[in-house]
């Protein structure tokens, strides 16, 4: 990574004067195009001297792909969206620590930017030299200890009395952050390739997460049994702090396949299912955890600056804002609209609303387990077994009531009305931080919460139709719309 930011922000200086200039040029140009002489050709892959394949064998081995020259008014609005992007990607530079940056790396993929400006914010957060050679390997590791102290300070981090004396625990922790720097180096590298090629590296990189679990556990079992006799013991810090990354990379592992149009409609239900029950249920319960213990440093801090006793501690920590208050709402938002979505599927089956496949040609268990296959070597959360899913999704479990299509479209009703009032909590602009980058230096991209917002309130009123026998005789399965939001669709009836 770069090592000294501050030494490159003249040239950040420069490179924002030379796209402003470029932008004020390509304004005077799209404004005199009509002016120049106009091709007579209307099909620009016949133009002479371009032959589309000259480079074909120059490209790694892929599909053919037919390349064709743009119109002028296109190519010149190409290159304006192009310069927003290096402008945005600029940003990258004021961001300190690795959570945002992260974040920010997530939010830009998701615009599907050209390889061009992928490979610029690669080259300019990580560097030219890979981040696993000689000082930045260094660096790397240093920039993973404060992003854990900064996520959920770890006594081990914040109190220098527990591995004061103990060479063998200092030995513990340094070994673990050196083991980091690969996963979370891939992961920075993962986010430069196509969304298609990423589904394919998440997998993959859920394989290193795995084992990080497992030696977060080790170093967390340690450094507990050594700081019993401090005000704060360790508990499992460093493994929610792995956890948190691990069920973000899992998230995105299935909600890409939405993106991707991997899923048939019969399948959503247990995709949905999936994110509902197990991993914004765990998202949120990491974050909460993290939260507390951000608060319970900060009052162990002030009291011992301040030298007062336990009642002012007291009276001071309900005055205390949650440091991850909008995360944990925000996520717990979407954990209502994957249930929702879940159960008016659920609803959609029973009523046979729903496009089956042929039962001779079909098994569910196999698809079921193809989709969740790279879960299946995590140790947190614990992966779910076929069996398991049916037990827990079967209308059997219901005792109190029989469970019908207008029981499960009520049960969805009231989750998207849930998410609506959740969503109405959070300004726009602060929901996340990759959201703020997001609305502030992303040209053309809606804010997620006024969608996902939008999204909710529709579904409610759907399904508020549907509970109340909209249309209970037509099997015209319903359609799924995802213009608004490439994960969340709006429903509509036919």
């Amino acid at each position: 990574m770069l090592i000294q930011r501050k030494e490159d922000i003249p040239v950040i200086v420069d490179c924002h004067r030379l796209l402003g200039a470029a932008s004020d040029m390509l304004f005077i140009m799209k404004k005199t195009v009509n002016l120049g002489m106009q091709n007579g050709v209307d099909d620009y892959s016949k133009v002479m001297g371009f032959q589309p394949f000259v480079n074909q064998r120059l490209l790694p081995p892929t599909f053919p792909r037919y390349t064709k020259i743009k119109p002028r008014k296109e190519a010149l609005q190409y290159f304006e969206d192009m310069i927003d992007k290096f402008k945005c990607l600029s940003k990258i530079q004021s961001i300190v620590f690795l959570h945002q940056a992260l974040d920010f790396f997530i939010e830009f993929s998701k615009g599907s930017p050209c390889i061009l400006s992928r490979s610029a914010l690669q080259l300019l957060y990580i560097g030219s030299s890979t981040v696993l050679t000689s000082t930045n390997f260094m660096v790397l590791k240093d920039i993973l200890r404060d992003a854990a102290k900064q996520f959920i300070s770890p006594p081990a981090l914040t109190s220098k009395a527990i591995l004061h004396n103990n060479q063998q625990g200092k030995m513990y922790v340094d070994t673990f952050f050196t083991h980091c720097t690969r996963p979370f180096a891939s992961f920075l590298q993962l986010c430069g390739h196509n969304r298609a090629r990423q589904r394919d590296k998440l997998a993959h990189l859920l394989e290193e997460f795995s084992a990080l679990q497992d030696e977060a556990e080790r170093v967390d079992a340690y450094l507990h049994n050594i700081s019993l006799n401090f005000s704060r013991p360790h508990l499992a810090c460093f493994g929610t702090w792995i956890l948190y990354h691990t069920l973000k990379i899992m998230i995105m592992y299935l909600l890409s396949g939405f993106e991707l149009e991997l899923y048939s409609v019969h399948e959503y239900y247990y995709i949905y299912w999936y994110l509902y029950e197990f991993l914004y249920g765990w998202l949120v319960s990491a974050l909460t955890r993290a939260d507390t213990f951000l608060i319970e440093q900060e009052l162990i801090t002030e009291v011992q600056k301040s030298g007062k006793g336990t009642n002012k501690k007291k009276s001071r920590y309900k005055k205390k804002s949650r440091p991850y208050n909008r995360d944990i709402l925000y996520y717990q938002a979407l954990q209502n609209m994957c249930g929702g979505y879940y159960k008016a599927l659920m609803g959609f089956r029973m009523d046979g609303k729903l496009a089956m496949p042929h039962p001779q040609f079909d098994s569910e268990q196999v698809r079921f387990e193809h989709r969740f296959a790279p879960f299946q070597n995590l140790l947190t959360p614990p992966p779910v077994q076929y069996p398991e899913f049916r037990n827990l999704t079967s209308p059997g479990r219901y005792q109190q009531q029989p469970v019908d299509s207008m029981y499960l479209y009520i049960a969805g009703c009231k989750h998207f009305h849930q998410a609506k009032q959740l969503f109405e909590t959070i300004s726009p602009l602060d929901g996340e931080v990759s959201m703020k980058l997001k609305a502030e230096h992303l040209k053309g991209s809606p804010l997620q919460i006024p969608e996902l917002l939008k999204i909710s309130k529709t579904n409610f009123i759907v399904l508020k139709l549907l509970a109340g026998g909209h249309k209970k005789e037509s099997s015209i399965p319903p359609e799924f719309e995802f213009k608004v939001n490439k994960h969340f669709p709006i429903l509509k009836l036919p």
